[in-house]
């Protein structure tokens, strides 16, 4: 197996060594990747909510088809970044199977009814330690995936470092919402970070989140790419956006020159009925808009993955934000959406509420409300915060349509019957 150059063994390591087989024909991002792609977690995105509700629509995107399309656009980026920097070749440049791995876990600690569950479980867990979506990826890696190993799927230092966009620990800005690891992830963290101390200038909140690896810039504009225009294209395809909507958002707000220009673009796409070709065709654009420039910083010294970091070029980076902007405005505050959130809002409530009174509040035998495995972990568990954790992993691995199946089999008097099985 060819020697990739660009990375150094302190790349590749795990916390627990990895058993590798004789004639292995895999590399360790490789093994990431593989891990990743046969885990239920991964699978279990085909039912969870990207913009709409899975099964709302058939053809529309979910959390796993978007995720596999972060995942072609972050290997794109890995190519035309080797094609065109001359110092990276075949043997020296950012791996495109580290970053494909990145981009297919980057959602995978989601929960039901995306965004908007994601803050209510937030809201729910507050006493607890709270439920942030990066954290919860982090959470699954290396604890809940293939549990039996206690270490999660063993990921290697490069794959935790492409996936955390986030360094900041809860206790460290504990007003936030959002944006945070779990004060029980310090010492992933710190292993993540090859053990070297933060540096004071690195403050906690958005600066210390924006220090990120070559892997995680590559997969967050990946994942930028795929969210401004496959989600702007699926409120087209829903017909949230069309011509006259969007013309009329346009003059009831102030844009400048590049946004205008922007939706004039959308527009003529709209008019035409080319919206689909148009849009897939800017994928290409925020591909070859990425150039790569060296930096110096305190993990540089240790890894190339931190001497690097991606320039996108500001003209695609601001049709990006106009086109989220659209999105957010036309489609996510729609009046059809916020409703399907604050249903999200009580069902999630709901359960937690049920679970909660069960499990977590009172410590000892009643109903058999959840999975035997996952009930006898609970009730063995003496530390309250823990399982409280445990309760919310259970319901943010739930699929939407299994969340509404479970809502109904607890509150609908008519749903349900002895042959349900959970």
């Amino acid at each position: 197996m060819t020697t990739n150059l660009f990375y150094q063994a302190s790349d590749a390591e795990t916390r627990v060594l990895r058993r590798v087989h004789p004639g292995e024909y895999r590399s360790p991002y490789q093994m990431d990747r593989d891990r990743i792609i046969h885990s239920s977690a991964f699978r279990r995105l085909q039912s969870k909510t990207q913009v709409f509700l899975s099964g709302e629509y058939d053809f529309y995107r979910t959390r796993l088809t978007h995720s596999i399309e972060v995942a072609q656009i972050g290997r794109s980026i890995c190519a035309s970044l080797q094609q065109n920097e001359p110092d990276f070749s075949a043997e020296c440049c950012i791996d495109p199977d580290l970053v494909e791995s990145a981009c297919l876990a980057h959602d995978i600690g989601h929960p039901p009814f995306g965004h908007a569950g994601e803050r209510t479980l937030h809201r729910l867990m507050r006493p607890y330690g709270g439920f942030e979506g990066n954290a919860q990826t982090l959470r699954l890696l290396t604890e809940t995936l293939f549990s039996e190993s206690g270490e999660g799927m063993n990921p290697t230092r490069a794959l935790l470092d492409g996936v955390l966009k986030y360094k900041t620990l809860l206790s460290e800005t504990p007003q936030a919402s959002h944006h945070y690891l779990y004060d029980d992830q310090k010492d992933w963290l710190d292993f993540t970070l090859n053990h070297q101390p933060i540096p004071a200038d690195l403050e906690p909140g958005k600066k210390r989140n924006a220090f990120r690896s070559i892997e995680c810039q590559i997969m967050d504009w990946a994942d930028d790419t795929a969210y401004s225009l496959n989600d702007l294209a699926d409120g087209i395809h829903a017909g949230f956006i069309n011509a006259a909507r969007l013309e009329y958002w346009a003059s009831e707000v102030q844009l400048d020159a590049d946004e205008s220009a922007q939706v004039e673009f959308l527009l003529k796409a709209l008019r035409e009925r080319r919206v689909e070709s148009r849009l897939n065709r800017r994928i290409g654009d925020h591909i070859r808009g990425c150039k790569l420039r060296r930096v110096a910083g305190f993990l540089s010294d240790f890894s190339q993955r931190h001497a690097w970091t991606l320039d996108i070029d500001p003209q695609i980076k601001k049709q990006a934000e106009t086109n989220k902007r659209i999105s957010l405005e036309l489609v996510f505050l729609s009046p059809q959406l916020q409703q399907l959130d604050y249903k999200a809002d009580i069902i999630l409530t709901k359960l937690f509420g049920v679970l909660q009174d069960r499990y977590i509040t009172q410590h000892g035998r009643g109903l058999h409300l959840l999975p035997p495995g996952i009930e006898k972990t609970i009730e063995e568990t003496d530390d309250e915060g823990m399982r409280a954790r445990l309760v919310c992993d259970w319901i943010a691995s739930m699929t939407d349509s299994f969340a509404f199946r479970t809502y109904r089999r607890l509150f609908d008097a008519d749903f349900g019957s002895i042959t349900d099985f959970v």
